[in-house]
């Protein structure tokens, strides 16, 4: 027997241990993974800037800080999280008590990207933990130095018969797959989402899926275009745009577009270069290897060869996977770059000249993970609103609904499915279990055979249902 398959069988019979723990317990277990990642911080950063170039400031900001304040919310919460949910009586059943008890599902995969390599583990494995599950982790093999120092932790905290990492390329992943897992939840792309649902499937496996798309920004005529440039500007280059929820494509009203492609330039400027034209490699992260690397210059080539129009930027680094900040307008129809989901730095930008046609231009691709609104009417907020649908929305704001533990944060179709972070997190990776204790009278008597003369039952019935 493997080593995935003996972990997996230790899993399962440990899973009835776990399953007793109550909160205290179970928040020990959260701390006891603080603890060991404060101890490793500086192995963390370290693999964070190897693999992606990271600089120190944002990778605590948007990896470490992130996942401290995931376990400091489940602690503080927990208790509240797993007491059983009071339920008010039915006009039917009006002497039963009724509860929402929330139980583990069982043995649980994670399975990773690596674009924020070490948070995107850890967040959901924090709701794994709280949920009282046992885990296997499966960390991205592209973010190589994150995943062993994942694993590393992983091994000196918990025994294997409670959370393993295995670590591996899409053999192991597709191994792990055919397990009959009770819970999966996957972060990465949609077209790797479809295969892992469909192994699911053949084990009756709940998902999950944490994915992607084309997450638009419409930028109202009425605006302030300085603030909405400036938060733009960082929103999409921030990882250098590798951010499943980064601004992929911006919809504008026509009359401000060189304005805020001016104002985009200079605000990218001042945020990630150290001169007019040459970047910070301080500040600005690489293209994570050459693959893509290879695949975002083609999406810009190909654009520029149909007709497209750079109107700043375009220049690239293969040998250290820098590709500078691309804007690009004038978009002919049928551009890759307008139909893949772009994660890296090359912001298309589409005009409009009424509302609706941004509106329709959203609403003929996929639900996507994020929608972003920048706009000074609430009318035409509320029009946006209540015409389109999107996994998560800001307004006047990029990616800050995702920092807010007391929110779901999730996408719909397309974009994914099912909801994590804080208590959304934690009854993710929970059975919500209906427990009815009938009392006396035992009103459901009434309905019991033999049936003749009971038409009033009917009656009463019908009257209060």
């Amino acid at each position: 027997m493997n080593r995935i398959s003996c972990v997996f069988k230790n899993q399962q019979v440990f899973q009835y241990q776990l399953r007793k723990t109550n909160a205290a317990e179970r928040i020990e277990k959260l701390r006891k993974l603080k603890a060991a990642i404060q101890e490793n911080e500086g192995l963390i950063y370290t693999a964070l800037q190897k693999d992606l170039r990271k600089n120190h400031f944002e990778a605590a900001v948007t990896e470490l800080i992130f996942t401290y304040g995931e376990i400091d919310f489940a602690i503080k919460n927990l208790k509240g999280w797993m007491s059983p949910k009071r339920i008010g009586k039915s006009l039917s059943n009006p002497f039963a008590k009724n509860r929402i008890y929330y139980e583990p599902k069982g043995v649980c995969l994670i399975i990773a990207p690596w674009n924020y390599p070490f948070q995107l583990v850890m967040s959901p494995l924090v709701s794994a933990i709280a949920a009282g599950n046992c885990v296997m982790i499966k960390p991205s093999e592209i973010s190589a130095n994150t995943s062993k120092v994942i694993a590393k932790i992983i091994i000196h905290t918990f025994e294997e018969e409670e959370i393993a990492c295995v670590e591996g390329n899409a053999t192991v992943a597709s191994k792990l797959l055919d397990l009959p897992f009770d819970h999966i939840f996957f972060t990465g792309s949609t077209a790797i989402g479809k295969l892992v649902m469909a192994a699911a499937a053949k084990n009756l496996t709940s998902v999950t899926l944490e994915l992607g798309g084309k997450s638009p920004t419409i930028i109202d005529k009425e605006v302030d275009l300085e603030k909405a440039a400036r938060k733009i500007a960082w929103g999409k280059l921030v990882n250098s745009g590798q951010t499943c929820i980064a601004p992929d494509y911006i919809l504008i009203h026509e009359q401000r577009l060189d304005e805020f492609i001016g104002l985009y330039k200079t605000y990218a400027t001042t945020m990630y270069f150290k001169s007019k034209e040459e970047i910070n490699p301080n500040a600005y992260g690489k293209i994570i290897n050459q693959k893509h690397f290879d695949r975002l210059n083609e999406l810009v080539n190909e654009a520029v060869e149909k007709g497209a129009r750079i109107n700043w930027g375009g220049k690239s680094e293969e040998k250290n996977h820098t590709i500078y900040p691309v804007v690009l307008s004038q978009l002919p129809s049928g551009c890759r770059v307008m139909e893949e989901e772009i994660f890296g730095p090359v912001l298309p930008i589409i005009t409009y000249g009424h509302l609706d046609e941004a509106i329709d231009k959203i609403n003929a691709k996929s639900k996507p993970l994020a929608l972003y609104i920048f706009s000074n009417n609430s009318k035409n907020i509320k029009h946006i609103l209540k015409n389109t649908s999107a996994g998560g929305t800001c307004i006047n704001d990029v990616l800050i609904h995702l920092a807010n533990p007391k929110l779901p944060f999730g996408g719909v179709n397309g974009s994914g499915m099912g909801s994590s972070h804080g208590f959304f997190g934690f009854k993710n990776f929970s059975h919500e279990r209906a427990v009815v204790t009938q009392r006396k009278p035992d009103f459901n008597a009434m309905i019991y055979p033999p049936y003749q003369k009971k038409n009033w039952v009917l009656s009463l019935l019908k009257k209060i249902m």
